[in-house]
Formats: C-alpha cells, sequence, structure tokens
C-alpha cells in the first residue's frame, strides 16, 4: 500500500498548544496552492511511478482552502498519479470552517472520508486551549456532512487539558457515540515548548491535570470506547469495524508515502533503496522553489541504512494493537523477527509486555502503555 499526503499549512487562529508548520495569516494561501499543483507535476516526473490507495489533506487547516480549491487539488492529483479507484481519501476539517457547499464539494470531488479536529465537547476546555469553535459549530458541521453524504467520520479528541477531569473526557466520548462517529482518535496533550500553553503552564498561569489523573483519563477512556464498539486498533486511534484508517496504518506499516506540500516528509524505495526526503519548512522558499520549476526539498533524500529501516519498521508496527506481521517482516529484509531481535523479543515478554501469536508479534495493553521503553530493547547496544 502506499499513500499521499497534501499539507495545506493555514488556519483561521493558532491553537495554544500547537507547534506545527502554519500560519495563521492567510494572505500567501492563493499563491501556495498555485505552487502545490506545480510540485504535485514535478514530483511526478521526478519519482518512480507509484500506485496510491490513500490520499490525507492535512494542515494546518484544510478546510479553510476557498470552494473550488479542494476539487482542483485532487483533479490534478488524479492526472499526475495514479490513484486507486477505491482509494480512502480523507480531509482533516476544523469546525468554524466548514459549511454545505464545501461539504458537497467533497464529496462530489471524491473525498469519502472526514477527519474533524473536536479535541473537547466542553466549551470552558476548546476555549482554554485556543480553539475557535465551540460544541454546537462540531455538531452543526457533522450533521451538514451527514446530509452531504459522508458515511466515514472521524473526530479527534485530547485529554489532559488544564482544568480537564476524567468525567469530561468521558463524557465526550458519550457524546461522540450517540452522534454515531465512526472512529475516534483519542490522543494525550504534549505540551510543546515556544507555544503559549507551554509559556502559561510553565509560568504558572495554567495547570495540567496530575499525572496519575491523565493516565486514569486513558485507561478508563479506551475502556469506555471498546464498550461501545469502538476497537483500538493502534495507541491511540479507535475505530468501528471496517473503519481504520488505512492511510494511518500504511505510516504503521512502514509503508512508502509521498507527502506535498510545505514541511511535508516521504518515504519510498527508489532503485532498491529505501530513501527519506522532506520539504523546506520556509513558506517563501517553498514557493520560490516551485515557481522555478525546482521541487522544494529541504536536503538530498537520505537513504536509510538497512538495520534502522528494520527498527523503525518495529517500532511503527508495535503502535498497532494487532502488533507486526512475521511474514510480512521475513519477506521485507530475509530474515525473521527471531534472528534480527531474538533477546529484544525473551527480554519484553519475560516482563508479560509482548505476546506472539497468529503469526504476529505485539504489544500487550501493559506493552503499549509503555512502549516507548519496550522499544528500547531493539536498539542495538
Amino acid at each position: 500500500m502506499a499513500g499521499l499526503y497534501i499539507h495545506i499549512p493555514f488556519c483561521k487562529a493558532k491553537c495554544r498548544y500547537c507547534d506545527f508548520v502554519s500560519f495563521a495569516d492567510c494572505e500567501s494561501m492563493g499563491e501556495y496552492c498555485a505552487a502545490l499543483l506545480k510540485e504535485m507535476r514535478l514530483a511526478a516526473a521526478a519519482l518512480p511511478k507509484q500506485t496510491y490507495d490513500t490520499v490525507f489533506f492535512g494542515g494546518g487547516t484544510p478546510s479553510i482552502l476557498p470552494v473550488g480549491a479542494v476539487k482542483l487539488l485532487l483533479d490534478t492529483l488524479r492526472a499526475s498519479y495514479e490513484i486507486t479507484p477505491n482509494a480512502e481519501i480523507t480531509i482533516e476539517a476544523n469546525p468554524g470552517t466548514l459549511d454545505a457547499e464545501k461539504l458537497r464539494e467533497y464529496r462530489d470531488a471524491g473525498i469519502n472520508r472526514l477527519s474533524m479536529g473536536l479535541q473537547s465537547t466542553n466549551d470552558i476546555l476548546l476555549e482554554t486551549i485556543g480553539r475557535i469553535h465551540r460544541y454546537a459549530d462540531f455538531v452543526q458541521n457533522y450533521e451538514s456532512a451527514r446530509a452531504a453524504g459522508f458515511t466515514n467520520i472521524s473526530a479527534d479528541l485530547m485529554y489532559g487539558l488544564p482544568g480537564q477531569t476524567v468525567k469530561d473526557h468521558l463524557d465526550a466520548i458519550e457524546a461522540l457515540y450517540k452522534l454515531g462517529l465512526e472512529h475516534i482518535s483519542a490522543y494525550s496533550l504534549i505540551v510543546e515548548e515556544g507555544t503559549p500553553l507551554y509559556t502559561d503552564v510553565i509560568g504558572g498561569a495554567e495547570s495540567l491535570p496530575a499525572e496519575d489523573d491523565v493516565y486514569l483519563m486513558h485507561r478508563r477512556g479506551m475502556e469506555f470506547l471498546e464498550t461501545l464498539g469502538y476497537a483500538r486498533y493502534e495507541i491511540s486511534n479507535f475505530a468501528k469495524p471496517g473503519f481504520a484508517s488505512r492511510h494511518n496504518l500504511n505510516y504503521w506499516d512502514n509503508g512508502t508515502y509521498l507527502g506535498l506540500g510545505l514541511n511535508s516528509h516521504s518515504a519510498m524505495r527508489v532503485e532498491e533503496k529505501w530513501l527519506r526526503f522532506a520539504n523546506t519548512a520556509r513558506l517563501s522558499d517553498y514557493i520560490q522553489s516551485c515557481n522555478q520549476g525546482v521541487r522544494p526539498l529541504a536536503a538530498k533524500p537520505e537513504e536509510i541504512p538497512r538495520a534502522e529501516e528494520m527498527f523503525e519498521t518495529v517500532m511503527l508496527g508495535l503502535r498497532k494493537t494487532k502488533g507486526i506481521s512475521e511474514a510480512e517482516f521475513h519477506a521485507r529484509f530475509g530474515e525473521s523477527l527471531e534472528e534480527a531481535y531474538g533477546e529484544a523479543l525473551a527480554q519484553l515478554s519475560g516482563r508479560g509486555w509482548l505476546i506472539r501469536e497468529g503469526g504476529f508479534c505485539r504489544l500487550t495493553d501493559e506493552g503499549l502503555d509503555f512502549q516507548n521503553e519496550a522499544l528500547l530493547a531493539f536498539l542495538p547496544d
């Protein structure tokens, strides 16, 4: 499987926790989209032919683009790349930037999955983290999306927010279940240095929940989601049967993906070499390069050594509750997991953190909770 990612780095406003490459100033949006169309063609001409099974518009806030822009981007993608007829095509959208006309455009253009950045159903918490919407806006946009024909809708939730309780998080899950969403992503807040929220937490203007309370939000939230019929398929992702994100599963399988747009990243096999490359993170450089007919790479593509590719395959694969297919690992690297990491497997199995069954190697629930520590066992001495 292979995926296409398109980065739209513009937002109506920057959230107080966000350190992504995105901008609240949308003055360059038209110029950026014109450059993005050029990059699509440049990359298609330069890279090996590849069939893509998923497309993902991420950001930033892709739904901030004016009517007509998303269709034009998708039309150019289809003209430049081989995209399977049944491809999963996702667009991220924030409440407050959607309307019925845009949603109809997305469906008419072939987008079949909507990922909505909700974060919380509590309006006070939304204001605390700098979101532009209220829960009522989300519900209105959700109902409009259903009316437009979307049958695969996901929402993001965050826990560990300043002033948040376990009940707040469980109430949010219950509200989304009652609405009928097919997919829910539940992430713990990470306060990144340099963000306004970080400054307030360090300065004492905001206080985060205790570590034990955050862990309780995680555990009780996970258990509640599963009782409601959402299967956990990755550390932070839950889906009703048949609605796991194919695009994200490809990342966790360490599969091929091509990123287009500012600061986007790619990984693919070229002439038997596993390569990683990234675009520049400077908006002016990106636009200038594309306008000059030059791919906007931040540096030359980097060849990933086999040992590093193996570790990354393990690191990403063990995020999935299903774990790593031992047959696929052997087919990719020509040796078994046992041959490559026998000592690590024995060590983690002994701690009760890892299970091998049915042709898969996976972490237990406890192992997933301590995944970073578990991965240390796979690193060379």
